[in-house]
């Protein structure tokens, strides 16, 4: 037999830990007929081989060729082989001689060979189609392998944790070398030390040092892959399984890799070897993917010299704070080492507490001073001081989250909670005095101790000749001292504070960010830059960025700055766009005290580099994701939101395009905001606030500054609006439909699906350009009513704004096709190639198709009325979706085609039907009823808002009389296409503006007018009608006083017939803010209205779901026994500014004494008094 040669090819690109142990020729095998995954295929694996020959590479420890035998012992597990790439020739089959028409020499059952070129290292088993390949076709970590043993002839099995491998060698002297040199390899790696181990997916917490992982399209490959970016290398899996089990197609080194975005979604990663073309599932995803395998490549490029050295000592290989593995990240003032994740916390101290570097990329910082520092301190004796006094509940651990590290961080460093206090603390004197005669000595324990105890660096020594502490240690020969006197210069003395700075993090939780160079600089303005800058308004001056301050010189040789801004200042960042002044490229720094500062330069990505370092240094750590967008604007703002609307919490907001991304104070990620998705958008108060209300959330952003505010205001104004005129860029649904076709096809749908010759008729042309500016300038604030636009202009609206619409519905790329499927005679391969051209679509196009296809076929099952059948519809809407002059009838054919098969070309379900079936049922019964005159008794139109009384949020809704709240609610909810989740709870309020009140009705009671005209005047101007100490009044019209001396209720009322609301007039200067008004009326009719003010707002929450209880509550025999009182309650979303309580709290007792509330009526005066719901009646007393 023919050995190989002893000296063969490199196989890899990156030096690795060991040398390939061992490498050859192998035969693998393939299922026939029956098998997992059938006979091998013929041709060329899709990862291509290198395109040159690999150079030599002495010291292999064993080689030769093995036969490749698959997983036997689990054939339902996919081969690990993916295509047949040896050579062929006749007689020769997948590497080995086989007759043509014979045997398989005897192989069991269907398995046959392929040879493959197997490499064996400390870290992989993997095998590729032949000795010139870069990438594997398969890969098996040696970790996995617990054991190899011989099965027969020439045979082996490797048998690792989930799979069985068989591998046929040439000669029983080949596999018995194999068999030797894999398992010397699989026991020495078990016997290493984990933390020194290089990177492998297997271990058990691997899922920790993974960057990035996912499925992600690539070409070549018919089915995603699952991908894994870890380390410097990214990893290719055939699926999530294969990842979980370790076993994958091949890994990329990541130090020979390149990774450009090419276009919305895809990117490429380009090596020596091969480009790898991916394709992620959103532009999101498709910039995380690029981030992660960017951090990949500096971490393959990063040198691993100094985190050797530092490693070198036991404590110092894991995190100072959390204790995770191999940290490769310090702080050079505190002299610990730090894992990744904490070193993003410690960030966020900023730089007078903590300097955080890299051991891998900030080469040029470590000296060998500092080095040996590491080597003298280092965790082991930093921990002794900061973490003498650490309780078990309070220490961090490897998984632990953000807001934890943070907390704990912030206790160990900033606030010194768990450090070893010297003797002398407290002592300033005595502790400046004992830091002078330690940095003369080799103690560097005791200068830490004493430097982060209070003694100052640079205290006065007493010798003029060395006036510093500094200064000593030099005199001494001390190196080792001066070096971390050197680093702590600046440090802050750890403090406990209260309510101190931790309160406004933003002035201290900084990042250190370094940069330097010249800027263009206008003077500072306290107003906002309304017109354009000449090129002569602004000056060169030298910048620095350093330790938190920017700092502007006269130029680069000047020591003094002319002025410096600093980061902790800094509120709002903009990125104008180009050619805005005299520079070309020009940004906006704007800083607490209502300053802004403009620079410019005229390289483009200079100014970028600025703009992003600028960025790092104000943004804290837990906002920092911000910085991955390509922002406009980018600042912290005060808003309001969720349940809790009483108190202004902190976000840190960035804008990039019409998305607005926040990192809240209480998340621990980024959300986005698609503004041209937002329901509403509008602005209360004096410019004072700005509202944005999405489907399920309304956010109040709110003005502490208006100087950056305004800016804020315009720019989310501008990106929340159409910008162009395609389909994309206007305002959308949530379902990615442009309002502008949402309004119009609502409006006809509710007045127009009866109209005669509805779309074939032209509306006045004047009103439809009026209308169709409109709706592409706001679509969000126009409101079509009937009466006010004719439904013809609406139609013709729609229309109008088709043919005229940028790139068109079905996109210029694919318009033809479209065209070309209408040739198609088999009636089931045209809906299947509709269906692919549908996929085909951007999803914007695709959702604004379905609408309105979707729309056609409502109409024309109104033809009998309307005249529009379905050929009359596609004949209007063919030329006008594919703007053609509609000479002949294909653009015709495919919309009559998509409105004859709607439910099978857009896979719509038998739930979809139904209810477009019962909203045409729904209208042809309201049609017959209006047409008829057979209006249920008790109907009314009435107008509902949503949250706020405004014309945008109107809806005019015919409420019968046995309609219930809960009815109304999903009603209103179903017209504004708001989806109700878990936790989402919504009331219904009956609102008295007369009386400044508004209730909360039951889910399940009726809706009908139910507020009682009050008979009795206003009150007197001026006249207080709440008094904590006026005397008992006499009974007056109406009413009835309450005397110091009773022990009886003076008057009751059945609380059945009482109309409580929430709230009391302001004229009557209520006491609290904390009141309701009782209306009553008897059985003669008379009226009587009480106003009742409670001292907090949980007493009245409490009274008003008392109230409703028992008015709810059926009573013994009564006739509400037939409704359950206690459904799932709607729940509590305020409508605006009232108070909201949950219908029937459960903690909310259905009768029993309640605390005091003061009681007034018109015209009279009261004063507290006990209130009282026994059983189901109230009463009112004087306290005694």
């Amino acid at each position: 037999m023919a050995r190989w040669p002893r000296a063969v090819g490199n196989w890899g690109v990156k030096a690795q830990a060991e040398r390939p142990r061992v490498q050859g020729r192998v035969v693998g095998f393939r299922r026939r007929a029956g098998g997992a995954e059938g006979a091998a295929a013929a041709g060329g694996s899709p990862l291509l081989p290198a395109p040159k020959p690999m150079q030599a590479e002495q010291g292999l420890r064993a080689l030769g060729s093995a036969l490749c035998w698959g997983p036997r012992a689990r054939p339902v597990l996919a081969p690990f082989v993916l295509h047949a790439g040896a050579p062929q020739a006749p007689g020769v089959q997948l590497g080995f001689p086989v007759p043509s028409n014979g045997p398989l020499l005897s192989l069991p059952r269907s398995y046959i060979y392929q040879k493959r070129w197997v490499k064996l290292d400390a870290d992989y088993l993997r095998y590729f189609d032949s000795e010139k390949d870069a990438y594997s076709k398969r890969f098996i970590p040696v970790s996995s392998i617990s054991r190899v043993a011989s099965v027969g002839d020439q045979k082996f099995e490797v048998v690792t944790n989930n799979r069985n491998f068989v591998f046929r060698a040439e000669s029983d002297a080949d596999r018995n070398e194999w068999i030797q040199t894999l398992q010397q390899v699989a026991e020495e790696r078990k016997s290493k030390a984990p933390e020194r181990t290089p990177m492998s997916l297997t271990a058990p917490d691997a899922t920790e040092l993974v960057d990035k992982s996912g499925f992600l399209e690539l070409r070549g490959f018919k089915h995603k892959l699952f991908v894994a970016v870890a380390g410097d290398k990214v990893f290719l899996y055939k699926n999530s399984e294969d990842y979980r089990q370790g076993i994958g197609i091949t890994y990329i080194e990541m130090n020979v890799g390149n990774v450009k975005e090419v276009d919305r979604r895809g990117f490429d990663l380009t090596t020596p070897y091969r480009i790898f073309s991916f394709s992620a599932d959103s532009d999101q995803e498709k910039e995380e993917w690029v981030e992660a395998m960017r951090h990949a490549i500096a971490e393959a490029l990063s040198n691993s010299e100094v985190a050797e050295r530092i490693w070198a000592l036991e404590p110092n290989r894991f995190c100072a704070d959390c204790g995770s593995p191999q940290p490769d990240w310090a702080s050079i003032n505190l002299c610990v080492v730090i894992c990744k994740r904490c070193a993003g916390e410690h960030r966020g101290l900023g730089p007078g507490i903590t300097k955080v570097r890299s051991l891998k990329m900030d080469r040029k910082v470590w000296t060998e001073e500092l080095i040996e520092l590491f080597h003298h301190i280092g965790n082991a004796v930093a921990n002794q001081f900061w973490a003498a006094n650490v309780p078990p509940s309070e220490a961090i651990g490897p998984g632990s989250s953000s807001q934890d590290r943070r907390r704990f961080l912030i206790a160990k460093y900033r606030e010194g909670k768990y450090r070893r206090y010297h003797p002398l603390f407290g002592n300033q004197e005595e502790l400046d005095r004992a830091l002078c005669a330690a940095v003369t000595t080799s103690d560097l324990a005791e200068t830490q101790a004493l430097v982060f105890c209070g003694a100052a660096v640079t205290c006065a020594t007493g010798d003029p000749q060395c006036p510093t502490p500094l200064a000593l240690a030099e005199k001494s020969g001390q190196r080792l001292q001066m070096e971390f006197l050197l680093h702590n210069k600046t440090s802050e003395t750890p403090r406990l504070e209260v309510g101190g700075s931790e309160e406004k993090h933003y002035s201290v939780l900084l990042p250190c960010v370094t940069h330097n160079g010249f800027l263009y600089k206008t003077p500072s303005m306290a107003k906002p830059v309304s017109e354009r800058k000449g090129q002569e308004e602004f000056s060169r001056r030298w910048c620095t960025l350093q330790d938190g301050v920017l700092s502007y010189y006269e130029n680069d040789r000047n020591a003094v700055p002319n002025g410096e801004i600093k980061a902790g200042d800094i509120v709002c960042l903009v990125n104008n766009p180009p050619h805005t002044h005299g520079i070309e490229s020009t940004f906006e720094v704007y800083i607490e005290s209502e300053r802004l500062y403009l620079f410019g330069l005229d390289c483009p990505e200079a100014a970028r580099e600025w703009l992003k370092s600028i960025a790092k240094s104000f943004v804290p750590p837990h906002a920092e994701e911000l910085l991955s967008h390509d922002f406009e604007r980018i600042g912290r703002l005060l808003y309001k939101g969720g349940l809790n609307l009483e108190r202004a919490k902190e976000g840190w907001f960035a804008l990039a395009g019409s998305t607005l991304y926040v990192c809240f104070e209480d998340s621990e990620h980024q959300e986005a905001l698609q503004l041209r998705k937002l329901q509403e958008l509008s602005i209360q108060g004096d410019n004072e606030v700005l509202v944005l209300v999405e489907r399920r959330r309304t956010l109040y952003i709110q003005g502490e500054r208006r100087l950056d505010f305004l800016g804020w205001v315009h720019a989310i104004q501008k990106a929340a609006g159409s910008s162009g005129d395609t389909l994309s860029e206007q305002q959308l649904t949530e379902g990615d439909v442009p309002m502008l076709v949402d309004r119009c096809i609502d409006y006809i749908t509710q007045c127009g699906l009866t109209s005669e010759g509805i779309y074939r008729k032209s509306g006045q042309n004047s009103k439809t350009t009026s209308l169709l500016e409109m709706l592409r300038r706001d679509a969000r604030s126009v409101r079509l009513k009937e009466g006010e636009h004719h439904v013809d202009d609406v139609a013709n609206t729609l229309k109008r704004f088709f043919r005229d619409l940028g790139d068109g519905l079905f996109t210029r790329r694919w318009s033809q096709d479209w065209l070309r499927a209408t040739a198609l005679e088999d009636e089931e391969a045209k809906i299947r190639e509709y269906r692919r051209l549908l996929d085909t679509l951007p999803t914007v196009n695709r959702a604004t198709l379905k609408a309105l296809i979707n729309h056609l076929f409502r109409v024309q099952r109104f033809s009998g009325d309307n005249q529009m059948n379905t050929h009359n519809l596609a004949i209007v809407f063919g030329p006008t979706l594919f703007q053609t002059d509609g000479k002949d009838y294909k653009a015709g054919r495919v919309v009559e085609d998509l409105i004859s098969h709607y439910v099978k070309i857009f896979n719509v379900n038998d739930q979809e039907m139904k209810k477009q079936q019962d909203e045409i049922t729904a209208i042809m019964k309201m049609r017959e009823a209006a047409s008829s005159g057979t209006q249920q008794a008790g109907d009314f139109i009435c107008t509902v808002y949503l949250e706020e009384k405004k014309t945008e949020t109107e809806q005019h809704v015919k409420i019968p009389a046995t309609m219930t709240a809960e009815e109304l609610t999903f009603e209103i909810l179903d017209r504004r296409k708001i989806v109700t989740k878990e936790k989402d709870y919504w009331s219904c309020f009956e609102v008295n503006e007369r009386e400044e009140a508004g209730r909360s009705r039951h889910v399940l009671g009726d809706v009908r007018p139910s507020v009682p005209e009050p008979r009795l005047g206003d009150a007197p101007s001026g006249t207080p009608l709440f008094s904590g100490s006026a005397p008992g009044a006499g009974h007056g019209a109406g009413g009835a006083a309450l005397s110091l001396q009773s022990h009886k209720p003076e008057k009751e009322w059945p609380v059945r017939n009482l109309r409580v609301y929430l709230g009391v007039k302001k004229k009557l200067r209520p006491p609290t803010c904390w009141g309701f008004t009782v209306f009553y009326e008897n059985e003669k009719h008379e009226k009587q209205q009480w106003y009742l003010c409670c001292d907090t707002q949980a007493d009245l929450r409490e009274w008003f779901a008392t109230f409703l209880h028992v008015q709810v509550t059926p009573s013994p025999g009564g006739h509400r026994g037939r409704r359950d009182p206690f459904p799932p309650p709607l729940g509590s979303r305020s409508p605006g500014a009232h108070p909201v309580p949950c219908p029937v709290p459960s903690t909310a007792a259905p009768c029993g004494p309640r605390r005091p509330a003061r009681c007034g009526r018109r015209g009279r005066s009261r004063t507290p008094g006990w209130v009282t719901s026994p059983s189901s009646r109230c009463a009112a007393m004087r306290a005694r």
